[in-house]
This record gives structure tokens, sequence and C-alpha cells, in this order.
């Protein structure tokens, strides 16, 4: 059903309106894919869950985001964006209160991870939409001056989430009986409002600027996304670009479903014992701000001098800070501070390498001409299948190896995108501000 009073031509929203959704938008986007990856793994390690369960089921939470390119003709062919939107965050909502009530069931795992690849779809898809009309409401002018903006109000759903929703639960588990399962309960529970408020808000505050396509068929949709899939695989040296998206992250993406199991476990086992409030700070808030300050001081100097020089350099960075979970294990130092600094540093690079991707992303579709909004989505398909394979099988071994050979391994991972990356070509002047 198309919205009566949606305008199919496109127009230049108030700038007091932009206000009303654009910081929300981004921050409610930011929410379940915060949860589902990163909040879950948490609570499945404080509800008993083994590291081999953990790594792989939250993984396969990852899928939806693999293959959102195949089904995102269909948000774009029915309905509007700004239907999408607020559907799909009601839809999450109802998907997080489901979550929440399962937790409290015998069979939680199987039904508690049945409503968070419900999120987790539903999220792919708001993803989608959410980006479309972007896109689709404001002129490129402003969607340069709004990009910080969104992602900033992105960056502080990670600190709300992975930080606070983190936080909580050990404050909710520590005046609430010792409960970790009723702690989660309500966490989830308090998630589960946010995203139908939001939703609410959402059908008032999004921008009429399109009519539903209803009159384009899904067979022209898909030929399209056919044209759109083979000339995708017919860019130059795509077999590396292949490669490198889903090598330059082969490390982080096991250390990131072993991270905050780590942090928890008991130092009996090799783990630091960390309670959820800690983690929440540490590793949530002090981990996500020194990854926005990366990724900030990473734009910058690869606007100054390019993408090619500082490619490599950046490569070792995402990487060589992993040796901080090493010595973190090989120590199991109990002061706060050298927790925290390690685990800043560690994510500091990481956000200053992972400018190097993002940009490498952007490299691989800048000449696809029309095909360029669809070809970007087909990286980061790619781009988040090299964060689910390795992290498939990441817990498993971890318990074959122990933590201190499991985060050596992980910082050997680097040697395959280090080989690599003699292969790889790179414009001088790509990214250099003007380019």
């Amino acid at each position: 059903m198309t919205d009566k009073n949606e305008n199919p031509m496109k127009t230049a929203p108030k700038e007091s309106s932009i206000w009303a959704w654009i910081p929300s938008l981004y921050f409610t986007m930011g929410i379940p894919y915060i949860v589902v990856m990163s909040v879950s793994v948490a609570m499945y390690a404080n509800l008993g869950l083994s590291n081999t369960q953990i790594a792989l089921y939250t993984s396969y939470l990852n899928i939806p985001w693999v293959i959102k390119p195949v089904w995102s003709p269909i948000v774009v062919a029915l309905k509007t964006k700004r239907w999408w939107i607020f559907t799909t965050q009601l839809i999450m909502g109802a998907a997080f209160a489901l979550v929440a009530y399962f937790i409290q069931s015998d069979s939680f795992i199987a039904l508690t991870l049945s409503g968070l690849a419900l999120v987790a779809f539903s999220s792919a898809t708001h993803d989608i939409a959410a980006d479309g009309i972007y896109m689709d409401a404001l002129t490129e002018e402003k969607q340069s001056f709004y990009v910080g903006i969104r992602s900033s109000f992105y960056r502080v759903a990670m600190i709300a989430g992975q930080g606070g929703l983190v936080w909580l639960s050990g404050y909710l588990y520590h005046h609430n009986g010792g409960n970790y399962f009723n702690a989660w309960t309500m966490v989830f529970a308090g998630v589960s409002v946010y995203l139908i408020l939001a939703g609410i808000y959402h059908i008032w505050s999004l921008p009429r600027i399109e009519q539903s396509n209803s009159d384009v068929s899904l067979k022209t949709v898909f030929e399209d996304f056919y044209k759109t899939f083979i000339t995708f695989f017919k860019i130059d040296n795509i077999g590396i670009h292949i490669s490198v998206l889903l090598l330059f992250r082969l490390g982080e993406a096991q250390l990131v479903k072993i991270a905050q199991p780590f942090l928890f476990d008991d130092i009996a086992n090799g783990g630091l014992a960390l309670t959820n409030e800690k983690v929440g700070i540490f590793y949530g808030t002090i981990g996500v701000i020194m990854l926005t300050v990366g990724g900030i001081l990473g734009g910058v100097i690869v606007s100054r001098d390019g993408l090619k020089k500082w490619f490599f350099p950046m490569i070792l960075a995402i990487n060589i800070p992993n040796s901080m979970y090493f010595l973190l294990a090989y120590f199991t130092p109990q002061s706060n501070f050298l927790i925290g600094g390690a685990i800043a540093l560690e994510q500091f690079g990481y956000g200053f390498g992972f400018t190097a991707y993002m940009m490498y992303m952007i490299y691989i579709a800048r000449n696809s001409g029309k095909y360029k909004t669809a070809h970007f989505a087909f990286t980061t398909g790619f781009m988040a299948l090299g964060m689910t394979l390795p992290g498939m099988i990441s817990g498993w071994l971890q318990e074959m190896m122990g933590y201190s050979n499991f985060f050596l391994w992980v910082l050997l991972c680097m040697l395959p995108m280090v080989i690599l990356y003699k292969f790889v070509f790179i414009d001088p002047d790509f990214g250099k501000k003007g380019d």
C-alpha cells in the first residue's frame, strides 16, 4: 500500500526536518546490528555456552548481511523505502520481545537464535531502505555534509549497545538476585520497547519523497540484478579484489568472536574474569571511542596522501595490535589500566586500518557507472562473508589451542594479506582530497 501523501518527485527537505530523522535513523540502524553481532556474544557467554557454540551460532547470524544484495531489488520495487523502514523497526521490536521471552525457556538457545535471526534479516532489509532514503531525500551536497552525522550516531549506537547494554546487564545481575537469565530478559525487553517506539516515531518523521515502484515488474528488477551481478564479476582484477575483501580482516574476524568470552572467562581457564560492567566500559565504550578516533585519523591521512601510500601500513595496523590480546592472555594482568589500555590500543589500530578496507571497497566500484552503488553493495556482502566464515570456526580453534595460542594464531593470520599485497594495484591518486 502506497503512502498517499508521498511526493513522487525528489524534493529538498527543510534543514530542521533532516535533523528530525537522520540521527534517530542511523542510531536505530546501529542498535539491532550491534546487539545481534556483539551483545549476543556477551549474553551467551553469561548464559553458559561454550566458545565453540558462541562463535558458530553468532557467526550464522551474520548471513543476512552477506546476502542482502540478493533481495535488495525487492525492497526497491515493492513499497516505499519509508514503509520498509518503519515496518522493519516494528518487526525488530517484536522479535526482540520474543528473544526476551525465550531467554527464560529450557530451549532458550534455539529459540533466542531464531528470534535474533528474524532481527538480523529485518535489520539487513532496514539497512537497504535506510541508505536508499538517505540518497533519495538529500542532494549530493547534503549527503556529503550529513555523512559525518550519520556515522557519528551509528557509532553512538555501538557504544550504547556494546557498552551500555552489556554494562546494564551486569548492573541488573548484581542488583536483582545474581541471575543472568533475568538480567538479559530485562535488557532485551528494553531494546524491544526502544525499537517499537522508534518505528512509531519514524512513521511521522521520515521524509515523504517517493512512491512505491508498483508499476515495475519483479521480472524487470531481477533482470537488472542479473546484469549487475555479471558486470561485477567482469571488473578488472576481480579475483584479487575478492581475495582482499575476504582476507583483509582474517584475524579480526576470529578475534571479535572470542574477545568478550576471554574477558569474561575465569582466570583458571585462562581468561581475565572481568564483570559485565568492566567489559561494557573497557570493550564497549573506551574501545569503540578509540576505534572511532582511529578511523577519523585514518580518513584524514588517506585524504592527504591517497590510499596506495597507506594501504600496507594499514594492513599492519589492523593486525599487529591484535598482539595485545596475546599479551593479556599470557600475563593475565589484573590492572584495569593495563587491560583497558590494551583493548583501547587494539581498537585504535582496527579503526585506523579499517579505513583502508572501506576505501578499497569504494575503489573496486568507482568505475562501474550506473552499477556503482549496486557493485558497492556486493563488496559489503563479501566484507560480511569475510567476517562470517572465519568467525564460525574461531571458537573451536580457541578451545583446541587455549587463549594464548589462539591469539598468537590470530596475529599470524595477517600473513596471507601481507603476501597478497604484492599483487594489489591501486591508483596512486585514488583517495586524495579532490579525487
